[in-house]
């Protein structure tokens, strides 16, 4: 393993037919660049466009690490307004209300900032892991960093790469 490791992506194919498969919550703007992998890789979401009403908007849904707090009150109180416009409008409904109602959903999804935590149930197989690990490692986004930590402390993974660092 270790020597077909080292002889490069064609020679390591044995990697192709480990998988991995994990649930993963990250904000918005971490999952435009995780989109980047789609050779091998599968990710099924929560489907924010079927349940972005399903419950209140809180801090804890989106990563705000450095937007102030009224900014984020006021983000929720918008949202959840909307959410509670939406929730109100009750089946069957007239033409005019169905319209009104898919406004106030559509606010949601226009609105929601790239902070909003989607969680997505993601199958890959080692030959991504190691690209991940090798393409993200030290990025300026600390998203990035704690999931190639994730992935390098998968099974196996310092082993077949015979490195410490998992690389």
């Amino acid at each position: 393993m270790h020597r077909l490791f080292k002889a490069g992506t064609e020679h390591r194919k044995y990697l192709r037919q480990i998988f991995v498969s994990m649930d993963i919550t990250a904000p918005l703007y971490w999952w435009k660049e995780f989109d980047t992998y789609k050779v091998g890789t599968v990710a099924n979401s929560c489907s924010t466009m079927h349940k972005i009403a399903a419950k209140e908007f809180t801090a804890a849904d989106f990563s705000w690490d450095s937007v102030p707090i009224e900014w984020q009150t006021d983000i929720l109180e918008q949202l959840n307004q909307c959410r509670d416009i939406y929730n109100s409008y009750k089946q069957p409904m007239d033409n005019i209300t169905e319209h009104n109602k898919k406004q106030e959903w559509r606010f949601m999804i226009q609105f929601l900032p790239s902070s909003y935590n989607q969680r997505r149930t993601v199958t890959m197989n080692y030959e991504n892991v190691f690209t991940i690990i090798k393409q993200r490692s030290n990025h300026k986004l600390d998203e990035w960093n704690e999931f190639v930590e994730i992935l390098k402390g998968l099974p196996y993974v310092r082993e077949i790469s015979d490195d410490q660092e998992g690389r």
